[in-house]
């Protein structure tokens, strides 16, 4: 096939803009719920940035299986092979039920000693107790919406999650004001609210994606059976894609709570500062890593097709998009840290250090970008997983996570230093990564004579 850079820029942008915006929405309600609960306090603040932990080390598992899925789905849509679709689908369900049912256990029932974990102030652990309590429930919705997500954008009907998105975003938003600030007549429950509130949304997705996946326009709608009845050489082939994905997706994802571990112990408003930026930073973070999954749908399709020749040519276009992509978001947040930085409800220093978290987050920008895009995109969609694992977990393990606690422990930096040092494994990571990418060695169709 021959390459058009014309077609495929727009085939990029008709693919990518909507789970960008996707992004953007997810990503913005993270930062509502952080604003609104910000207006009551820094402590609350810190309550519900520690509670939200759990639950990220949760997504990151979560997105570490349906990743390792994801690669099959992509490659089987290169065939147009749906009934397979449907049981890499249903074998996904089962999968993260068993994982929901264990974190919905654990956060009820040991709750306090894994928050400990993570702050030793115990106003902000009993806050961050409660919000975790009522959200738990989260685990087991997110079971079975998230892998009907994940197969609407391998089959390239991206629309519908940003739909879904944002009609979670809408009711989130409002049953959050309503219950934290204690509007319309009902009480004013703090940070409760705010978890009832994502829990309510986390209902309504699940209600909008199984509406979406078995309307008869669907490409990949079946009945329920079919979602089962596996072939064992499939499942056994997910598995050995999927568990270093997994493995990958939780090291990072515990690697990053160390972080709040280790900034927390700077002090709580240091901490505050830190989780205000994040969720500022994580809209357009959310929205750049859009190229990765773009990557991995595009790619994907392409190596399931078995044309090698113009995956290479492929990978390599958008790994340039990439590039453009975090060096312009990465100066559009350098330019906006200023006001950005004042939004939250912090105190003059904690202001002060959010403005430099977010000129360090923008001024690293570009290496995340590409990074992610390498990972989660161009070399997981050819099951190059077990290689990814090793060098991500690798570097935030041996490298940042330790420079993270001697820069608050030992060397007492303020938090945005002490996070500009562990940024050290980017650079790492990105060298590693595109001498692999170079190799050619994860170009693999996983997919053959199945």
């Amino acid at each position: 096939m021959k390459f058009d850079s014309r077609s495929l820029n727009r085939k990029l942008i008709q693919i990518a803009a909507p789970i960008a915006i996707q992004g953007i929405v997810t990503a913005t309600l993270t930062m509502v719920d952080n604003l609104m609960v910000g207006f009551l306090g820094e402590t609350e603040l810190a309550a519900v940035g520690v509670g939200a932990q759990l639950f990220m080390v949760h997504y990151m598992i979560l997105f570490g299986l349906l990743s390792g899925t994801a690669t099959f789905m992509a490659q089987f849509y290169g065939t147009r092979d749906m009934a397979n679709i449907r049981k890499v689908i249903g074998f996904a369900f089962t999968l993260l039920t068993a994982l929901g049912i264990i974190f919905f256990l654990a956060t009820n029932f040991f709750t306090d000693t894994i928050l400990s974990l993570y702050t030793e102030d115990l106003a902000v652990r009993e806050l961050a107790s409660a919000y975790v309590r009522i959200n738990s429930f989260s685990f087991l919705l997110l079971a079975f919406s998230s892998p009907l997500e994940m197969a609407f954008k391998a089959t390239q009907q991206v629309r519908l999650p940003m739909i879904v998105s944002t009609a979670v975003f809408v009711s989130n938003t409002f049953i959050n004001y309503i219950l934290i600030f204690g509007k319309f007549g009902f009480p004013q429950l703090g940070v409760a609210g705010a978890a009832i509130g994502t829990l309510s949304a986390r209902i309504i997705e699940l209600v909008l994606n199984m509406f979406f996946a078995f309307r008869k326009e669907n490409s990949f709608r079946g009945s329920i059976g079919s979602f089962f009845g596996w072939d064992p050489e499939l499942i056994r082939r997910i598995i050995r894609n999927a568990t270093p994905t997994t493995l990958n997706e939780f090291f990072w994802g515990f690697g990053q709570t160390m972080y709040v571990a280790a900034f927390n112990r700077i002090g709580t408003t240091a901490y505050a500062a830190y989780q205000a930026a994040n969720s500022l930073f994580n809209i357009l973070n959310f929205a750049s890593f859009s190229v990765g999954d773009a990557a991995l749908i595009l790619i994907g399709e392409k190596l399931g097709e078995g044309d090698k020749k113009y995956t290479w040519v492929l990978s390599r276009h958008i790994i340039k998009v990439a590039a453009g992509v975090g060096l312009t978001l990465g100066l559009i947040t350098i330019a906006l840290s200023k006001p950005l930085s004042q939004v939250f409800n912090l105190s003059a220093q904690g202001k002060t250090y959010t403005f430099y978290i977010l000129i360090v987050f923008g001024a690293t920008m570009l290496i995340d970008l590409l990074n992610g895009v390498l990972i989660a995109g161009v070399l997981r969609a050819g099951g190059d997983t077990r290689f990814t694992m090793l060098t991500e977990c690798g570097s935030i393990w041996l490298v940042a996570v330790p420079l993270a606690f001697m820069a608050a422990l030992v060397w007492h930096l303020p938090v945005h230093l002490a996070l500009l040092l562990t940024r050290t494994e980017s650079l790492i990571k990105a060298v590693i990564l595109l001498r692999r990418f170079k190799s050619k060695k994860w170009m693999n169709t996983v997919i053959d004579d199945l």
